[in-house]
């Protein structure tokens, strides 16, 4: 993602109304503001959603306290201007409780993202959401990429990027580092992509 060099056209509280009114008014759109960019993020089919289900089932006995709180609403990059939707925000029971739709990163330990069947997500879940959950010091990002049958695991955020990326083609055991330190079968994703 590259710096933008004016103001964007969208203020954040423009977006949010926006980001309402779509919600209401259409069936299967949900938007995010990243980098001053208005994104469009589709609905979740069948395997995204089973996808899910198995991390977040994954997840519960390794990580007490912690829940993967689907599709919670993040303030992110320089200086919380951005808003994004990740697929999955590990973090404690109550981190959301009495916050609006926008609710801030600090008690996000894991941003979780799955690439969905649409034309944008190369843009959005490969380089722009990296940038902006470094950005907002998220400690990991974990992007499960169904195209290329690979998870990303993004860690040590420097507040620009994240100095360490890598990746592990699906069927080989995921090691999350720290705060986790976990490691994840991802056997079963070898299932769920076409």
């Amino acid at each position: 993602m590259t710096a933008i060099d004016r103001e964007p056209d969208l203020t954040t509280d423009d977006f949010e109304a926006l980001a309402r009114a779509a919600e209401r008014e259409t069936e299967g759109v949900q938007l995010e503001y990243i980098g001053g960019r208005l994104g469009v993020k589709a609905v979740p089919d069948g395997d995204h959603n089973r996808i899910f289900l198995w991390l977040m089932l994954l997840l519960m006995p390794f990580s007490p306290g912690l829940i993967l709180h689907p599709g919670q609403g993040l303030k992110v990059a320089t200086y919380g201007k951005g808003r994004a939707r990740p697929d999955g925000a590990l973090a404690p029971l109550d981190a959301f409780v009495g916050t609006d739709e926008w609710a801030p990163v600090e008690p996000v330990v894991m941003a979780v993202e799955i690439t969905s069947r649409d034309t944008d997500t190369n843009k959005r879940d490969r380089v722009e959401k990296p940038t902006a959950y470094a950005q907002s010091k998220i400690p990991i990002y974990l992007l499960i990429d169904r195209d290329k049958a690979e998870v990303i695991v993004y860690s040590e955020p420097d507040g620009t990027r994240y100095e360490e990326a890598r990746r592990f083609a699906f069927g080989r055991p995921v090691p999350l580092p720290a705060p986790l330190n976990i490691t994840l079968d991802t056997t079963p994703l070898q299932d769920w992509v076409d």
